[in-house]
């Protein structure tokens, strides 16, 4: 996802890291070795309640009980329905990270749900999270919140856990910053969020699509039995490994066998 924050990463100081200084800004303009971007373990708060219920640090992960997200016919809308059943209910799953926003130009695109992708809309994209969840969204630093659901997938930045939509960044006051640290509370999801679902590893974005489709092919005879493709989107080439069935266990797997030279990994849930 195109981002509005500074891809370069800047030194911190002092004349005796001059030196240290820099290299990092070297380095940080460069491509970086490959990692796996996967969200980090989840807070698991308690699953029904009083909103204000504090966290249970021991509570067992979140399978099949989760509450199901209310119906809705146009997740790009929050509706009374998700105000009340956020008001009513505590967070199954938390995680804080630093989200960044996405419009142009991925706007009026299909979304990962299907759905047309509209900037306006309050939605959001994660990389794991059941499309279509139910969430709440703190900025940490100014305690604005917005209430929305997850519709597309994203964002593929490094150290980023969480893409509002054009809308949910200005609610949130994050819009002219571009990034900043938020809190997702989870509150209802389609489908478990630790097991099951549809796996795959995502791979680039490449500027060159001969090195995309050379990518691909090499990967094709490393893993026989997974559905790799090519495809372009608004930002690159990208190359995607489906393991047979989608399997997550077999997705991990592969997201940490691949090395540096084969570019940045993220694995994504596909539903």
């Amino acid at each position: 996802m195109p981002r509005n924050a500074t891809r370069c990463a800047t030194g911190r100081l002092v004349p005796a890291i001059l030196s240290f200084l820099s290299l990092g800004l070297m380095a940080g303009c460069h491509h970086q070795p490959a990692r796996v971007y996967s969200p980090p373990p989840p807070v698991l708060l308690p699953p029904s309640g009083p909103s204000n219920t504090a966290p249970n640090a021991g509570a067992p992960a979140i399978a099949g009980d989760a509450p199901i997200a209310p119906t809705t016919t146009n997740p790009g809308m929050t509706s009374a329905a998700d105000l009340a059943f956020v008001a009513s209910h505590a967070p199954v799953w938390s995680e804080t990270g630093t989200a960044s926003w996405y419009g142009p130009p991925y706007n009026k695109r299909r979304g990962a749900n299907g759905q047309i992708f509209d900037q306006d809309a309050m939605t959001a994209a994660h990389r794991t999270l059941p499309l279509n969840s139910l969430i709440r969204v703190t900025n940490v630093r100014t305690g604005q919140q917005a209430v929305l659901h997850v519709t597309d997938r994203g964002p593929f930045v490094p150290g980023r856990v969480l893409d509002l939509s054009k809308a949910s960044a200005k609610a949130l006051g994050l819009y002219v910053a571009g990034t900043g640290t938020v809190r997702i509370d989870v509150f209802a999801v389609p489908a478990p969020i630790e097991t099951g679902g549809r796996w795959c590893v995502q791979i680039g974005a490449f500027k060159d699509e001969d090195e995309a489709e050379k990518l691909r092919t090499h990967l094709i005879r490393k893993y026989q039995t997974a559905n790799v493709i090519e495809f372009t989107g608004p930002t690159g080439h990208w190359v995607r490994i489906r393991p047979f069935r989608d399997d997550k266990e077999r997705a991990v797997a592969i997201a940490h066998e691949l090395k540096p030279s084969e570019g940045e990994a993220y694995l994504v849930r596909l539903d």
